[in-house]
């Protein structure tokens, strides 16, 4: 799900408090769980994730909303098979005020359905629906999204990967400052022996909404991964939203994250990527979890 704030908190022109990952520390070392120690070195590497971030942007990634996180190969589902994805985010610290309109996103665990149908060798078609459970308001139908994809046929032999999918949709005006949206998605990879790079410099267009009046944002994704064994992989993920293509917005105002994740090739059927997400700015949620599993049939 594409929107002008497309990836964390909503824009005000208040600072933005940030005294929860402090009240979560306070309630994990009171407990005396374990994961307070996790949750300090997480912290006290924040500088370090930001440094890491400035080496990524260069790349141009994409940044996508806490619906559907991933970082987009450019292979397309073969003709006549179908991929069943579900993309399951959990936001640990994140927005806790309703800000313009839009339900506060701490502690809101998104479910989307992805299903995508190959048509052709070089053409398929994604269809999303979009769920959330929030505190206090249970679970609830968010919106639906279609995106159809073409790639750079093989027998063409181009030495990376090359598609480019467009994605439209509806979410509803309680989860979204923009209640459709329009994105143009390049997308650029290569697999260099042990190493993949994946580039998706994604444009975002309000077509209804808070936004619609403003012009396209530019929404960078990228990812980097190693094969560490036959089955695992280590890498890094990047998500953005740095603002209008013809004026990017400060960096507090921009929204930023880092994953570091881990995929597993367990079959050619089955799909598997988890990864750890750290915001690295005021305007994008501090802490998320995201799981990603898909099967082919």
């Amino acid at each position: 799900m594409s929107s002008a704030n497309a990836f964390g908190k909503q824009r005000t022109g208040i600072p933005l408090r940030r005294e929860a990952l402090s009240r979560q520390a306070f309630r994990l070392r009171r407990s005396g769980s374990p994961l307070h120690i996790w949750f300090l070195a997480a912290r006290s590497t924040r500088h370090w994730i930001a440094v890491v971030a400035a080496c990524v942007v260069p790349l141009a990634g994409r940044a996508q909303d806490n619906y559907e996180i991933q970082v987009y190969g450019s292979d397309t589902v073969p003709p006549g098979q179908t991929m069943v994805e579900l993309h399951s985010n959990f936001t640990l610290d994140g927005e806790n005020q309703t800000v313009n309109g839009v339900l506060p996103s701490n502690h809101a665990l998104h479910e989307t359905l992805e299903i995508t149908e190959g048509i052709t060798p070089w053409f398929e078609t994604g269809f999303y629906v979009f769920s959330s459970v929030q505190p206090g308001h249970g679970w609830q139908w968010v919106g639906d999204h279609i995106r159809p994809r073409v790639r750079v046929p093989d027998e063409w032999r181009w030495p990376v990967g090359v598609s480019l999918s467009t994605e439209v949709g509806y979410q509803r005006r309680a989860y979204s400052e923009d209640t459709w949206d329009w994105e143009l998605r390049p997308i650029i990879d290569k697999q260099l022996g042990r190493w993949y790079l994946a580039v998706n410099p994604a444009f975002e267009k309000s077509l209804h909404g808070l936004n619609s009046a403003g012009g396209w944002q530019f929404a960078p994704s990228a990812k980097v991964s190693f094969d560490a064994t036959k089955v695992v992989a280590l890498g890094v993920e990047y998500y953005s939203s740095l603002g209008e293509i013809t004026q990017f917005a400060g960096w507090n105002d921009q929204q930023n994250a880092i994953f570091p994740t881990l995929d597993l090739n367990l079959s050619p059927k089955w799909e598997f990527n988890f990864g750890v997400g750290f915001g690295l700015t005021r305007s994008t949620d501090d802490l998320l979890v995201k799981l990603i599993l898909g099967r082919r049939f």
